[in-house]
């Protein structure tokens, strides 16, 4: 083996290693929805855990990438760490698929359809059509399905350069001596689990570990330990994500870790008794690509096999191991960690703007109750809210800022900006929900009152208002966009209810019936309680334009407004409840 052949091999390597890369971040993307479908099922049920690690696993083909999710779940406490088990087992089963696609290239019969069959047969064609679609589509989920398809291509052919590259290793002794010595299982172990930390995908070192088998050196006997030691060293990136993570979801890297450790013990010492009694002549066989590939399968097989019924007792090693302490842990909100999922990110951002906007609301109607009976304690809870509500815009601004680096599908973007443009106006909710608690006190300070024609306008308003906050919560939160739809009316009522409202606190004055000091009040009052339903108006319009994948808010509301007997319908329903 010369210089020459040791550089065409780094290649070989890099592009496989890039390829696959490529081809994961791409299959992430496109999954996204189906990711969060899966993750939304999950129960305590330890099947169905499996069955889903599994799932995911196999779509992206990367259990590496699953942990990690699963670290970042648990951390904001999406997943119990009892569900997460499960799906940590799915998930070494999953990442087997890699290896049997892989093993495909080992087909050497030369029946044409077996050949057909052989990646680097119609790999080409892949490529072919992948780069079509990433070059001339403008469309996003076409360009990923291309990036998928050429990350596929790069792999393979990174495979095959790989193969060629160490074929010429099957006469150097040297390379011989050395998978006589990993012969001995703890040293296989130890070679499989720090080339899978360094490269940090199990994947990629089993495909390194087949393209080594066309050599005809590598026997089933050195194969076997390699490949468990490799499912150790895949536990590096959980243990690496979990730093800086609250107590659970370090358990949930140290049940990767005590699964795939105790599976690697259980079954070495069985492979190494089975060795030593009856020295099956399979071990001293030469491997193949698809040997591998079942030895990878049956492995996992084995030791989920093993370890799901026991599932409680890793549970309790993990507390055991990762106590708890009297000190409360702070609650993630919004974990960095989910951004690699762009879709399960976004889904966790749409909950949290959800608490947001309960928060906004309840403070509102807090300032109500401030409103009719002043309290110290009162205004205290709407400043609390509004302190929450300003929280959540800054963590989930900050979220979405760093997410827009991330490379996201055209509807991901479009619900990321509709997010970022509803968490204004939430903000601006609880702000005025705040300006109203400070009119209540100033009321309260200065012992002025509401004539009794001005409390029974201002309760149908309030009411009014209390409609279109509670109307926008639900349009929100279940992404209902006939209740969005209703909203627009409602805000056009309470801007007329406004405006009647100051003319009749304008005749007030003349009549001498109220001062010009409580003058001020009630206009700042209406001022804000028309604010509100203005911001309502806006969440509604977003909602509308999300929903036609539209970005002028503005032409969206004329278009619910314009020849909409509809609109007009529940225009005069609202106007005839509130205004008549």
């Amino acid at each position: 083996m010369t210089i020459f052949d040791v550089l065409t091999l780094i290649g070989g390597l890099c592009l496989f290693l890039f390829g696959m890369s490529v081809m994961g971040d791409a299959l992430e993307r496109r999954a996204g929805g189906k990711l969060k479908s899966l993750l939304g099922k999950l129960t305590g049920n330890r099947l169905k855990g499996l069955l889903t690690g599994l799932g995911v696993t196999s779509i992206i083909q990367s259990s590496s990438a699953t942990t990690v999710m699963v670290v970042g779940f648990v951390n904001s406490n999406l997943m119990t760490l009892k569900q997460a088990i499960g799906v940590i087992m799915g998930a070494n089963i999953g990442t087997t698929v890699t290896a049997w696609i892989l093993s495909l290239g080992g087909i050497s019969d030369d029946n044409i359809v077996l050949q057909l069959l052989k990646p680097m047969s119609f790999t080409p064609v892949l490529a072919l059509f992948g780069i079509a679609l990433y070059m001339f589509c403008k469309d996003t989920k076409k360009k990923d399905i291309g990036t998928i398809l050429l990350g596929f291509a790069v792999l393979m052919f990174g495979m095959s350069i790989m193969t060629d590259a160490v074929s010429g290793l099957a006469n150097v002794p040297e390379f011989q001596q050395l998978f006589i010595m990993f012969k001995n299982p703890v040293l296989g172990v130890l070679a499989g689990a720090l080339l899978t930390a360094v490269i940090q995908s199990s994947s990629a070192s089993v495909g390194i570990l087949q393209a080594l088998a066309v050599t005809g050196q590598v026997s089933f006997g050195a194969a076997i330990p390699i490949i468990m030691g490799q499912n150790i060293g895949t536990c590096i990136t959980a243990i690496l994500s979990s730093f800086g993570t609250n107590r659970n979801a370090k358990r949930a890297a140290l049940v990767h870790l005590s699964f795939n450790v105790i599976g690697a013990v259980v079954w070495l010492s069985v492979f190494t008794i089975v060795d030593f009694i009856f020295a099956p002549a399979l071990f001293d066989k030469s491997a193949d690509m698809a040997g591998i590939a079942i030895a990878h399968s049956a492995f996992n097989i084995l030791c989920t096999l093993l370890l799901l019924p026991m599932a409680s007792l890793l549970e309790k090693l993990a507390y055991k191991l990762i106590p708890e302490t009297k000190v409360p842990e702070k609650i993630v909100e919004l974990d960095e960690r989910l951004i690699t999922t762009p879709a399960v990110a976004l889904e966790r951002c749409h909950n949290v703007v959800q608490e947001m906007a309960k928060h906004a609301v309840d403070s509102v109607k807090e300032s109500f109750n401030c409103l009719w009976h002043y309290s110290a304690e009162t205004e205290n809870a709407v400043r609390e809210l509004e302190d929450k509500t300003d929280h959540y815009e800054d963590i989930v601004a900050t979220y979405l800022v760093k997410l827009s680096t991330v490379q996201i599908n055209a509807a991901d973007s479009a619900e990321a900006a509709m997010l970022l443009k509803a968490i204004g106006d939430f903000e601006r909710i609880s702000d005025h929900a705040t300006n109203l608690a400070d009119s209540a006190k100033e009321m309260s300070d200065k012992e002025l009152a509401f004539s009794e024609n001005a409390t029974s306008e201002l309760r149908k308003l309030t009411e009014a208002v209390s409609d279109i906050l509670d109307l926008s919560i639900k349009a929100f939160v279940d992404n209902d966009v006939k209740s969005a739809i209703a909203i627009e009316p409602l805000e056009e009522v309470i801007d007329e209810m406004k405006e009647n409202m100051r003319s009749e606190h304008i005749l007030r004055l003349q009549q001498g019936s109220c001062s010009i000091e409580m003058g001020f009040v009630w206009s700042d009052i209406l001022t804000n309680l028309e604010r509100i339903s203005d911001h309502c108006s806006n969440i509604a319009g977003c909602l509308i334009d999300s929903a036609a994948n539209n970005l002028n808010l503005h032409e969206s509301l004329r278009t619910v407004k314009q020849d909409n007997k509809h609109f007009d319908r529940l225009y005069n329903e609202y106007r005839e409840k509130y205004i008549s």
